[in-house]
């Protein structure tokens, strides 16, 4: 005998999609009391929390829970076309995530890859650094991420979609511009301009450190921007994945790239999801769709290189 009715699935949705008890309760028209009893229930039930509860915080979604509250509302769907066959359903959704530095040159066309092809889901998207959109992925509230291989655990699922070397950024007349590459070693003995993002640095610093080296740091940057400024100005060499097109820096400087040859310095770019994607979910689907989209613009891709901020 079944123990969930499709008012329990309609609870779990609720919650999902406010983040609130109160908000859950109010759009369900229920106390927030009863509520919160019959989540712990329905729990209880499947053997496995479907949210985080944190003091102070929104309540969270867990990657089982995604998954959860993705199948009851496609059963709540269902359940509204099978009594009124006119009806199309609540609205598919889906959250897409991407690192900031790639975005200008990857968000837009996933974007216009997932409006082609899913033009029945509602695809909303955020632009951020390596820690938010970790927590977003973990915490359920994004679906796919288009990220770095970076900070992320075990538990997500990996799409390569390209590999980029990192460039040295010199003005025009310095002593290492004109040559075709540069090694790590060699980069050591020069001053350098990196990131002040945490995790940026902290993966730049380890490749100095497999190969013994201690790499002297003049300024920690802010920004891609204000590193690329630093560098053209002669601050400094500057360590960047990304190398726009221009060659000139924001406030009017010559800036040369010099590539990266250290094979070990080469970075995936990645379709970051949870494993285990039902394949009746918008994830699914645009999981397949932008692999094969984002994947056939390699070439542009590795022209532009990117940079880890």
């Amino acid at each position: 005998m079944l123990y969930l009715t499709l008012r329990h699935y309609e609870y779990i949705c609720a919650v999902a999609r406010h983040g609130s008890l109160s908000a859950a309760a109010e759009a369900v028209h229920v106390s927030q009391p009863a509520l919160s009893a019959a989540l712990s229930r329905i729990e209880e039930r499947l053997g496995h929390a479907l949210f985080l509860r944190r003091r102070g915080a929104a309540l969270a979604l867990t990657p089982a829970g995604r998954r959860f509250a993705d199948r009851a509302q496609a059963l709540l769907d269902q359940a509204v076309r099978l009594e009124n066959p006119e009806s199309t359903g609540a609205a598919q959704k889906l959250v897409l995530v991407c690192f900031s530095d790639l975005a200008p040159f990857l968000l837009a066309p996933a974007l216009k890859a997932l409006r082609e092809a899913l033009p029945e889901v509602e695809v909303s998207h955020r632009a951020c650094g390596f820690a938010p959109l970790i927590t977003a992925l973990t915490e359920g509230a994004a679906d796919l991420a288009i990220t770095y291989d970076l900070g992320l655990d075990a538990g997500f699922g990996r799409a390569e979609l390209d590999r980029i070397a990192p460039h040295a950024l010199i003005p025009p007349e310095h002593a290492l511009a004109g040559r075709s590459g540069i090694t790590l070693e060699e980069l050591a003995e020069h001053p350098l301009v990196l990131s002040q993002e945490g995790m940026s640095v902290q993966h730049m610093l380890g490749l100095f450190k497999t190969q013994g080296l201690v790499p002297r740091i003049a300024h920690r940057a802010e920004s891609l921007e204000l590193l690329r400024s630093l560098a053209a100005n002669g601050e400094g060499v500057g360590i960047s994945y990304s190398l726009p097109p221009g060659g000139m820096s924001y406030d009017g400087k010559p800036l040369c790239g010099v590539r990266v040859t250290d094979p070990a310095a080469e970075e995936p770019v990645i379709l970051a999801a949870h494993a285990q994607l039902p394949e009746t979910s918008p994830a699914f689907l645009a999981h397949g769709i932008l692999r094969d989209a984002l994947s056939a613009g390699r070439s542009d891709l590795a022209q532009a290189d990117h940079h880890i901020d």
